[in-house]
């Protein structure tokens, strides 16, 4: 297996930022295998989406109004409202796994790999590519 670790700047607000490019150059010239994406935070998550399009931005409204960042949660150090974010992981898994062919990523036409931060108490993120050869 072959691994890697991203750092991704998220900034101080939620968003979801597209690292296909990133991944694949990490799966570029490996012929086929699967390609595992993992962030290790509680409070982030991985979402194969269309970006460019607005569906990025219609993510982000979904979570606010499916998990609100008001005082409803238990979980309360960080900002106003943090304790939605860690119940963010059980609605946008930090992992996803993908197949490789050829030394590419095996998406669909319109699909992109999204990082999804809504917690802008932590800027910067970590995501581990790990590659398993065919």
């Amino acid at each position: 297996m072959r691994t890697e670790v991203l750092t991704v700047q998220t900034g101080s607000r939620p968003t979801v930022r597209d690292i296909t490019a990133e991944a694949e150059r990490f799966v570029a010239g490996q012929g086929d295998g699967l390609l595992h994406v993992f962030v290790p935070h509680a409070t982030a998550g991985l979402a194969i989406i269309e970006t460019g399009a607005g569906s990025d931005a219609d993510l982000l409204t979904a979570l606010d109004e499916l998990l609100p960042t008001d005082d409803r949660w238990r979980h309360r150090h960080g900002s106003p409202g943090h304790g939605r974010d860690h119940v963010l992981p059980a609605f946008v898994p930090p992992y996803a796994t993908l197949p490789v062919i050829d030394g590419h990523l095996a998406l669909g036409t319109w699909q992109s790999v999204c990082l999804v931060d809504p917690n802008g108490d932590n800027p910067t993120r970590q995501v581990r590519l790990s590659f398993l050869p065919a």
